[in-house]
């Protein structure tokens, strides 16, 4: 959840490192800081933002040739000076350290260094790892042969970048279940939390692996596995060139990153599907090479995710089982590996996540694979992730990169993946007709231009976010399919807009949350013309009636006439299976315009990360 950007050159690295973090701010932080080896260390942290960092630089004139930076979203401690990144041991043997994670085992450790007469400075479980190094230091006299000593000893999830004040022309890294990659580069070499850190420096790029530490300066880099051998096993890990560009993470003609999204969402979902849309007919390929087998043998489907991406995929259960029939379960990653499940042959495990790097859908993935579900599907935006790397088969959703920490272009291609993937089952099932199939495909062909005309009632949002911006709660209400895309409207609008928003089933509104109703709670209704048009009117009538104000999302022809407290915005024909996503965007379109009359930070709302790889 936090960011690490490191270099060695034989020029001045702090322009690259500050360029860097700013890169990785999207990632949610609240402490930066960085060190660089220049005639000793010096290290530079603020709890404000990367601007403020640059300007203490510029204020004390910093420079050098090696150097580590840090972006911090506390864990352990407040957020403060004393607790942001880098971290150093004692005088003697100085180590500075940055670091990705938790160690689990902190406490433990800190409790025998202290013994040792190590003094603490800070609250963080970080500062335990550049003591520990430092006491290895003083066995081997070798930092590459302290940090694999070292890290044998942690218990967590870890990327650390760490530097050595005696002998400062040497970076060493270590990765265990948090990304990390090395940039390689003409006398120079780099190392990052994510491949749009370095993008200004080197588009080679090499992705770590479980236990892998390498030691980096500028000519070249060394690569070890530690996960079998406690000082390491030389190993070659291949070198990618990354197709990231620079104008992918600038924001253009946009205020927002979020605003940018939410109107590159008919590009993503064409980009995704465009290996589809140009073909004849769905074929299980488009899952990988082993898809076709696998699929035939899969009677059950398992979705394991996280937040929004947890909300594709209950969407995903009412198409897999009413269209392909095919019995699907649906389970919060962080929940799922904390009980005891029943583990049925035949199961399909789906892991979706943006980043690909969320640690507990990871987690869970490989709590499933123990369970003896060996079979396993990624949905995920990032091809180069753990999530991708560590799974069977592998759909990229081709999103482009996601910056604003609420998820908008990642959540509609995951959908249009899952429709996908629902239509292939069906067919190889025989659920689905030639005919059928063509239809499907027509349809996903023409979704990025139905969701070009969904964008355009935005005006009428805009009207609407006027009025909502001076509410507190908010109730969103869907009934089947429609119901997760209430449960991803709510969550929007709380994540940006800080409105306490909580969406329920419509037909449970007589249970309960009808309570709540007066005339300061909005009720926000998705009302497409579908099978349940009929029982959702029947539960607006339950809201208007006791002087709930709605507001309605409603096909064109759902018949649902406006009035004094019932407001109605109207999007095209009733979409059919597309639906869901259709009426996915004019609620992100609420919350983003909701969260501009309240001046909050769009991109970074407080408290989040973009990418939780922390449990």
């Amino acid at each position: 959840m936090c960011g690490i950007v490191g270099a060695i050159a034989k020029a001045n690295v702090v322009p690259t490192l500050l360029q860097g973090l700013s890169r990785l701010e999207y990632r949610g932080y609240d402490s930066a800081g960085l060190v660089i080896t220049n005639q000793g260390m010096q290290r530079l942290r603020t709890t404000g933002r990367v601007t403020e960092l640059s300007k203490l630089v510029a204020l004390q004139k910093i420079q050098g040739y090696a150097g580590i930076a840090h972006t911090r979203w506390a864990t352990h401690g407040e957020p403060s000076e004393r607790n942001a990144h880098p971290h150093f041991s004692g005088a003697e043997s100085r180590i500075a350290v940055v670091h990705n994670g938790i160690i689990e085992n902190h406490e433990e450790i800190r409790a025998g260094l202290m013994n040792q007469g190590c003094r603490f400075t800070s609250d963080t479980d970080t500062e335990v790892i550049a003591h520990l190094i430092a006491a290895k230091l003083k066995e081997c006299k070798d930092l590459f042969k302290a940090v694999c000593l070292s890290i044998a000893e942690l218990q967590g999830a870890y990327a650390i970048a760490v530097m050595e004040e005696s002998n400062p022309e040497r970076i060493v890294v270590a990765r265990n279940g948090a990304p990390l990659l090395i940039g390689v580069g003409k006398d120079a070499n780099y190392v990052a939390s994510d491949t749009s850190a370095l993008l200004q420096a080197t588009r080679d790029i090499i992705y770590l692996e479980e236990g892998d530490v390498a030691e980096l300066d500028s000519n070249g880099y060394r690569i070890v596995s530690c996960l079998h051998h406690l000082l390491g096993e030389s190993v070659e890990r291949t070198i990618h060139e990354s197709q990231m560009t620079s104008d992918s993470i600038e924001l253009g003609p946009y205020t927002h990153y979020m605003q940018k999204e939410i109107f590159e969402q008919p590009s993503a979902v064409a980009n995704t599907l465009e290996m589809v849309t140009n073909a004849q007919s769905i074929t299980s390929n488009l899952f990988g090479s082993e898809a076709e087998k696998i699929f035939s043998k899969t009677k059950h489907i398992l979705i394991l995710a996280c937040g929004t991406s947890y909300h594709a995929g209950l969407v995903a259960r009412y198409w897999l089982e009413s269209v392909a029939k095919i019995p699907c379960s649906v389970d919060i990653a962080s929940e799922y590996r904390y009980r005891n499940p029943i583990a049925d042959d035949g199961t399909l495990v789906i892991g979706i996540s943006q980043s690909g790097e969320t640690a507990d859908t990871l987690a869970a993935l490989n709590y499933a694979r123990k369970l003896e579900l060996s079979h396993s599907l990624a949905i995920c935006n990032v091809p180069e992730s753990a999530l991708v790397r560590q799974s069977e088969l592998r759909f990229l959703t081709r999103a482009g990169p996601e910056i604003g920490v609420a998820s908008t272009k990642a959540f509609t291609t995951q959908l249009a993946v899952l429709l996908l993937l629902t239509a292939t089952l069906a067919k190889m099932r025989h659920c689905l007709s030639p005919h059928e199939e063509q239809q499907m495909i027509a349809a996903l062909r023409h979704l990025p231009v139905a969701i070009q005309l969904a964008l355009q009632v935005e005006p009428e949002v805009k009207k609407w976010a006027q009025k909502f911006s001076q509410k507190k709660h908010a109730l969103f209400l869907g009934r089947g399919v429609h119901y997760p895309i209430a449960m991803e409207g709510a969550l929007k609008l709380k994540e940006i807009s800080y409105i306490h928003a909580e969406a329920y089933a419509a037909g449970e509104l007589k249970h309960g949350p009808l309570a709540l109703v007066d005339k300061e709670m909005p009720v926000v209704a998705i009302a497409p013309n579908d099978q349940l048009l009929g029982k959702l009117k029947s539960n607006l009538q339950e809201v208007h009636a006791r002087g709930g104000e709605l507001y309605v999302f409603a096909d064109a022809d759902s018949q649902i006439a406006e009035s004094e407290h019932l407001h109605v915005i109207r999007l095209s024909e009733h979409a059919g299976l597309l639906s869901p996503i259709l009426h996915t965007i004019p609620l992100q379109l609420l919350a983003y315009h909701v969260a501009l009359e309240k001046k909050t930070d769009v991109d970074k709302p407080r408290n989040l990360a973009k990418a939780v790889t922390v449990e």
